[in-house]
């Protein structure tokens, strides 16, 4: 649409071409840049009116002049979108210009300017450039033409709103976008941070976590000590406890305040654990005074079991568990006393045969024994063999018998060698003891031998002196060698058994109570040869010469009496020393007995006045002697044997 005031406004005939040039802005000959199509390119024919011209317009067009300062519509169009115009020459043969293509500009820079503004300042610099050019339209068809432009306007317009609209929405994304950024810098500069003190740390927990790690005490766990009931749980409590206790104390040193704050809380728990513990052992140690308890029962599961306790005691507060201690020997020791009293009593209860002076080889009791032995396969009835011994090893051969029990005794109406309560005692006494020992040795651990050893016989020293006493009351009076030789055995294979055991705290007894009963062997064998030295022949032993068989005794070669007994006596010591060591005093007392023997033999061959008949009757009672000795084994049984044979030889015929 023309604007009133353009020059030529009004005659639109003189719009046309002048000199055959075209009527563009640009300088003669210049071509615009081809337009890339885009989707809403437009083309030549859509800015050309469909109306065709007449023919004579078109040729006075190519004729006329333009109008001064007139610029043609069609290439302001075209400028302003981009599109370079051609109009036909005179002499081309080409009716329209609908076939015409049109290039396009791709890039337009509009500046800061609208549309319109844009126009208008090129038409502006082109009419001043170029002030006669003109428009070869024509009004009319340019009315015809402006509800297009129109329509196009106000699709500018809408694009340019739509545009508006985009470039708010960019500028908020790009604000959001900056605030985005500005929190991813921040997050970044957190993240940095944290890793820091993360790494920090990490390096932190690596020097203190062991520390933190020996010292901290789970809640739980001190609830269990001090409220829960002592049982395992409660000792693997305890087992934690002691473990940050230990570490407290080895960082004690140490300038740590953890340890510092730490360190009086467990004083405490300390505290109550000590408390806890000797409650319990007190309860313990009184349980062993109930009548009739099984203090082993109580050791094992009661003390043993909670060994651990005790030592954590013992660690923390020494009077404690010398407190806890003492009680403990001065419970034990009424315990093994009060016990062994009852066991001795019921001992002496049982039937014992008492040896008397009138059991030696050269004395008889008359009330007691028959005045001859008739022969070796027959003998009379005598209340007991004060010579002979008989079974009575089996006493000493019966190891792992166990001792009677107080209650089989009372109900025992058999008649004993002192051995056999000898036996009884001493064998329940070596397995207490050796059980005690045991027990103070494992829960009393602390403590070196000595210690262990003087609690031993704190405990035991009454039961001890007990025992002696018993000892003495049994062999006192009683002339029964061969009963005190097998308590001495006995004696030693207690001892023997002692030190498989590794119990060495009874030797003691062992020792006091051999020089109970060795003493006393010597005094009976000293006895028996006092007895052979004051036989006097014309005793009712010695009737009729006592011989084992009958006879004029002036010419009766068989052995006698006192032989059979000497032999017998003889083997049961020999017996009884096949094991002796060298530093026995058995031999000299055999020596002793032996030559008081031969002498006696030697006195009653006088009786005979033949000189054969004498050799033939010292013959005949060593080759006796030879006979009842001949299955003893030991040193002490081959030296007898071999002195007896060269005594046989030296009387043979």
């Amino acid at each position: 649409m023309w604007k009133p005031g353009w020059p030529g406004a009004g005659h639109p005939s003189q719009i046309g071409t002048s000199n055959g040039r075209s009527f563009s802005p640009g300088p003669a000959g210049r071509r615009r840049p081809q337009p890339t199509p885009r989707s809403s390119s437009l083309t030549m024919s859509s800015n050309i009116s469909t109306t065709s011209l007449p023919g004579t317009r078109a040729t006075k067009r190519s004729t006329a002049a333009p109008p001064v300062g007139l610029r043609d519509p069609l290439d302001v169009l075209g400028e302003i979108l981009g599109i370079q115009t051609k109009l036909l020459e005179p002499n081309e043969h080409k009716p329209h210009l609908s076939g015409t293509k049109l290039q396009m500009e791709d890039d337009i820079d509009f500046g800061e300017l609208s549309l319109e503004e844009y126009a208008n300042r090129e038409e502006l610099e082109k009419s001043e450039a170029n002030p006669d050019s003109y428009s070869t339209q024509s009004v009319e068809e340019y009315e015809k033409e402006k509800d297009k432009f129109h329509d196009l306007h106000r699709s500018v317009k809408a694009c340019d709103e739509v545009l508006k609209t985009v470039e708010s929405y960019l500028s908020s994304f790009q604000t959001d976008l900056g605030l985005v950024s500005a929190e991813i810098e921040t997050l970044q500069t957190r993240s940095q941070a944290l890793n820091r003190r993360l790494e920090n740390r990490k390096a932190m927990e690596k020097l203190l976590g062991p520390i933190v790690e020996d010292i901290a005490l789970p809640p739980h766990v001190v609830r269990k000590i001090a409220e829960g009931e002592i049982n395992d749980s409660w000792i693997k409590a305890l087992q934690q406890a002691e473990q940050k206790i230990k570490s407290v104390e080895a960082r004690d040193t140490e300038n740590i305040k953890a340890i510092q704050d730490v360190k009086p809380e467990l004083d405490r728990i300390t505290n109550k654990v000590i408390e806890r513990v000797r409650e319990y052992f007190v309860t313990r140690i009184k349980a062993l005074r109930v009548p009739n308890v099984n203090a082993q029962h109580i050791q094992q599961t009661g003390f043993l079991r909670m060994k651990e306790l005790f030592l954590f005691m013992a660690h923390h507060s020494t009077q404690l568990t010398d407190e806890i201690g003492q009680a403990y020997i001065n419970t034990m020791r009424w315990y093994y006393l009060s016990h062994f009293q009852r066991y001795h009593k019921s001992l002496e209860k049982l039937k014992v045969h008492v040896m008397e002076k009138y059991d030696t080889l050269g004395q008889e009791d008359l009330t007691k024994r028959s005045n001859l032995i008739p022969s070796l396969k027959s003998t009379p009835i005598i209340a007991h063999d004060s010579f002979g011994l008989g079974r009575r090893i089996e006493t000493l051969r019966n190891r792992e018998h166990p001792p009677l029990k107080a209650a089989s005794i009372e109900d025992d109406k058999a008649v004993h060698y002192l051995e056999v309560p000898f036996r009884h005692f001493n064998y329940a006494l070596m397995e207490n003891a050796s059980a005690e020992y045991t027990f103070i040795t494992e829960f009393f651990s602390y403590k070196s031998y000595e210690q262990a050893s003087i609690m031993f016989q704190q405990i035991f020293g009454p039961t001890f002196t007990l025992g002696q006493s018993f000892t003495k009351s049994l062999v006192e009076q009683n002339m029964d060698a061969l009963g005190i030789m097998l308590a001495v055995r006995l004696n030693n294979q207690f001892a023997f058994e002692l030190q498989r055991r590794r119990v060495p705290v009874l030797d003691s007894y062992i020792n006091a109570t051999n020089m109970l009963l060795w003493p006393r062997f010597q005094i009976v064998m000293d006895a028996h040869s006092e007895s052979l030295r004051k036989y006097n022949p014309n005793s009712t032993l010695g009737g009729s010469r006592g011989t084992l068989t009958s006879g004029d005794p002036k010419h009766n070669t068989a052995p006698h009496l006192l032989t059979q007994r000497f032999g017998q006596f003889l083997h049961g010591i020999l017996a009884l020393s096949s094991e002796a060591g060298d530093d026995e005093p058995t031999a000299n007392g055999l020596g002793r007995l032996r030559g008081d023997y031969e002498a006696f033999l030697t006195r009653l061959s006088k009786v005979l006045t033949d000189d054969r008949k004498k050799e033939r009757f010292m013959y005949n009672n060593y080759s006796l002697v030879l006979t009842i000795i001949s299955d003893t084994d030991g040193k002490l049984a081959a030296e007898q044997k071999e002195h007896f044979e060269a005594l046989k030889r030296a009387f043979r015929e």
